[in-house]
């Protein structure tokens, strides 16, 4: 059975987790009412559309 010779650093253990810390990219998509920055398949907090229609009353300030 295979047994390490040396003891693994704390360092080298780390940067092997590390890859499986990372945080995903986040996706961000044109609304095609506002045209603002949204969340995919969700509904815009600037105009209130999803999939074209209007599902929240927006108030403008």
């Amino acid at each position: 059975m295979a047994v390490p010779k040396r003891k693994t650093s704390k360092a080298r253990r780390d940067k092997r987790r590390a890859s499986s810390y990372q945080l995903p990219k986040v996706t961000i998509v044109e609304c095609p009412e506002c045209h603002e920055p949204k969340l995919p398949h969700r509904v815009c907090r600037n105009c209130g559309y999803y999939d074209g229609k209007s599902i929240l009353s927006v108030d403008e300030d």
